[in-house]
């Protein structure tokens, strides 16, 4: 497999290429060139844009699977293929609070299986819990929230087969800063969220090695003048990566803003949060064990009506921040592929057009609508 890909335009990490001919060569990235050799094979995308797949590294469910369903061919077959239409080329299988036998499945059953994947590449885990606080529990079962056990931690490494973890906990937990130390230490990824920490908790656990926000606003204490919270962390705490739900839903488009400016967008991760109604149709489904109804856009708890995951498809958040006019198309891709994949240490593995990098790829229309997604140079999906 040799050819080049004409485009209008190519979004590389740090500037944006006009016009050339980008090479593919045995499924890999090579360089951009201003002209190509005569009788060179040419994928003609002229009037079109090529951005890096997207990189969803917290999506719960997709197509009808589920991560907590322990159903491995739903994520490497369901999942897997369907967010292909999503522009998501990488993912982290994402679960909800559970007990340590069911969370302990999950990272066995993935850990053993990630490589099979049928479309999108799994690149790693997160447990969104369950180390988490019942004040924010959000659409997770209180029953399994507990304080911090590294022991359980290295257990699901152990079971993943050394597949990337990332984990959320809330940082007001008992044994946190240590729980943090160690993790961290041993190549663990730490978020925080789900909490109802003071700033002070959320300084400590990111001076320990936390190093993400579990989707900022969602979920945590908000930002007061007498005490920032966790809010007013995720603000003001350098060279750590804030996730953001930008389905018009969970946050208001203004405080999306907000959150980019203080953050810098080289720090706000895109994420979807989404569960397995996303790419289906509205009706009642499940997350993890509760009953959810999805309606007009939003996915929300029978019982109760809070918000429960999304139905958000990855390539619509960034359209999303593009007409709310709070990102260029280039900062756009950049929140949902490289900062995504910096944010695990995937960087040099997806998430950026670069020489020897797997040719997965997206492109894109002059409105940001998905046009088709290649993985490893090959034609996976066609709009």
């Amino acid at each position: 497999m040799h050819y080049y890909i004409k485009a209008k335009e190519f979004f590389y990490p740090y500037e944006t290429k006009q016009g050339g001919y980008l090479e593919i060569r045995d499924g890999k990235f090579g360089d951009w060139k201003e002209e190509v050799e005569v009788g060179a094979e040419i994928l003609d995308y002229s009037d079109k844009s090529i951005a890096p797949g997207l990189v969803d590294t917290h999506i719960h469910g997709f197509a009808g699977a589920d991560t907590n369903d322990r159903d491995i061919k739903g994520i490497t077959e369901s999942m897997s293929e369907g967010l292909l239409a999503a522009g998501v080329t990488s993912f982290l299988p994402t679960a909800v609070t559970a007990s340590h036998e069911e969370l302990l499945e999950i990272a066995s059953e993935i850990g053993g299986s990630a490589s099979q994947a049928k479309g999108a590449k799994i690149r790693g885990l997160f447990f969104e819990g369950p180390y988490f606080t019942t004040e924010y529990k959000g659409a997770q079962n209180p029953k399994y929230m507990r304080d911090p056990n590294y022991d359980e931690l290295a257990e699901y490494g152990e079971a993943a087969k050394g597949l990337p973890i990332k984990i959320g906990i809330a940082p007001e937990r008992k044994g946190t800063v240590e729980f943090i130390r160690k993790a961290v230490g041993h190549g663990y990824h730490i978020a925080l969220g789900h909490s109802n920490a003071s700033y002070q908790d959320a300084v400590d656990a990111v001076e320990a090695g936390a190093t993400m926000w579990v989707h900022v606003y969602n979920g945590m204490r908000p930002l007061n003048h007498r005490e920032p919270g966790m809010v007013g962390a995720a603000f003001n705490l350098p060279n750590t990566y804030a996730e953001l739900i930008c389905d018009g839903f969970h946050v208001n488009p203004t405080a999306a803003q907000i959150l980019m400016r203080e953050k810098g967008k080289d720090h706000v991760v895109l994420i979807t949060d989404s569960m397995r109604a996303a790419g289906l149709t509205d009706g009642e489904y499940y997350l993890g064990e509760y009953e959810v109804i999805v309606k007009d856009g939003a996915a929300r708890l029978k019982e109760g009506g809070n918000l429960a995951g999304s139905i958000l498809l990855l390539k619509d958040a960034v359209k999303n921040v593009v007409n709310w006019n709070i990102a260029s198309p280039a900062e756009a891709v950049k929140m949902a592929s490289l900062n995504a994949a910096k944010s695990m240490n995937l960087d040099e593995v997806c998430g950026q057009i670069k020489a020897g990098l797997d040719a997965d790829f997206i492109v894109l229309d002059d409105k940001l609508e998905l046009v088709a997604t290649y993985l490893d140079g090959e034609k996976r999906y066609e709009k």
